[in-house]
């Protein structure tokens, strides 16, 4: 690759598209004649507020945003919606939550400090290999909301069709698969996502949130931060915002529509995948963890044999220039994160080089 940089397979933070990390570089010293670098402007500057402003209308524009969705940028990742999201939206104190591996538990884990919850489903008995059958699920009337992880990053499940909420509002945690493929947004009430693996630089989550879900009436006690109402009030600048993210995945969502949006990202995600997925199919040495079914886009994790087998394996790999392929450590093994800075190169020299190391080490 240019530049001497490495094909990065990390689960996040992760690869950003070369053509977005030029032009921020070419950016860096002085911003459009501003005289200083977007880390040094201050948020509250005329400059800045066209940068957030176009960041919002362009992610509109991506994801076809309906006008009555407000988006949000707020620090703090996307762990510090598991205390938001229920803290915000329990209403009536109960809120429904489908268990499909390590973030929807963490998920689960925070919200149960904050009101009752339903695991109406989980696929904890496989180890997190499939996505539950959530056609028909139990849902009591006065729940508040169902909430998915839609892609597990550490576990590789993701959701095919989402879950029968029974007019209940859905509320997904898109993480790793944010901007991956067309959404249609009005399914849900709530999407959130941290930017840190399909977008820009960590320290961001973006929230869209449909108005009617921002609350007024929420307990008083609340630190301020943490209401919605606050960041929407606000247009995301009740403080200093994290501005570099927002200027990051800013330039990351003009890129993407300049290829032609999430359609042809979607196609070109499909084809890196399906690299990997068809080698690990017919290998004798690797094998994928994950039920063909449920199979995400955007991480694969793998095994061979042995515990020993998958960390000679990593050594090799990283030796050979591909970094970060050892699995989660709840977990272990092998794992590709392909996220849309990937190129399809990156995953076909991966195949090569598990191919070689395959027959070398087969007898």
């Amino acid at each position: 690759m240019k530049y001497g940089r490495t094909f990065n397979f990390s689960a996040g933070p992760a690869m950003m598209p070369e053509p977005v990390l030029e032009e921020i570089r070419d950016e860096m010293m002085n911003y459009r004649g501003s005289g200083m670098c977007v880390m040094e402007m201050s948020h509250r500057s005329p400059v800045f507020q066209q940068i957030i402003d176009e960041a919002e209308q362009d992610l509109r524009d991506l994801m076809g945003i309906p006008d009555n969705y407000k988006v949000l940028f707020i620090q703090g990742g996307a762990t510090l919606q598991f205390s938001m999201i229920p803290m915000n939206l329990m209403k009536n104190g109960k809120a429904v939550y489908i268990e499909t591996g390590a973030w929807s538990k963490k998920a689960i884990a925070e919200a149960k400090k904050v009101g009752e919850v339903i695991v109406a489903a989980s696929s904890k008995d496989k180890n997190y290999t499939y996505v539950p059958d959530c056609s028909d699920l139990d849902i009591p009337e006065d729940t508040d909301y169902v909430y998915i992880c839609e892609n597990e990053t550490i576990h590789g499940v993701t959701w095919k069709k989402l879950p029968n909420t029974k007019g209940h509002t859905l509320v997904s945690d898109q993480s790793s698969m944010f901007l991956s493929k067309p959404c249609n947004v009005s399914d849900y009430g709530m999407i959130y996502a941290g930017v840190q693996k399909n977008v820009g630089p960590a320290g961001m989550v973006v929230v869209i949130i449909r108005e009617d879900l921002i609350r007024e009436d929420i307990d008083p006690k609340m630190p301020v931060y943490m209401s919605y109402k606050t960041h929407a009030d606000n247009g995301s600048m009740y403080n200093t915002p994290n501005c570099w993210a927002i200027y990051c995945c800013g330039k990351v969502f003009k890129y993407l529509k300049s290829i032609g949006g999430l359609e042809e990202m979607h196609k070109r995600n499909i084809a890196k995948a399906k690299v990997i997925y068809d080698f690990l199919d017919q290998s004798k040495m690797f094998k994928g963890t994950v039920e063909p079914e449920f199979r995400s886009l955007m991480n694969i994790p793998f095994v061979t044999e042995s515990a020993e087998l998958d960390a000679e394996v990593v050594a090799a790999t990283k030796a050979a220039g591909y970094d970060n392929l050892k699995g989660h450590k709840s977990v272990g093994g092998l794992r590709a994160s392909v996220y849309n800075a990937m190129p399809i190169e990156g995953a076909q020299a991966l195949v090569e080089f598990l191919k070689k190391f395959e027959a070398e080490h087969t007898k």
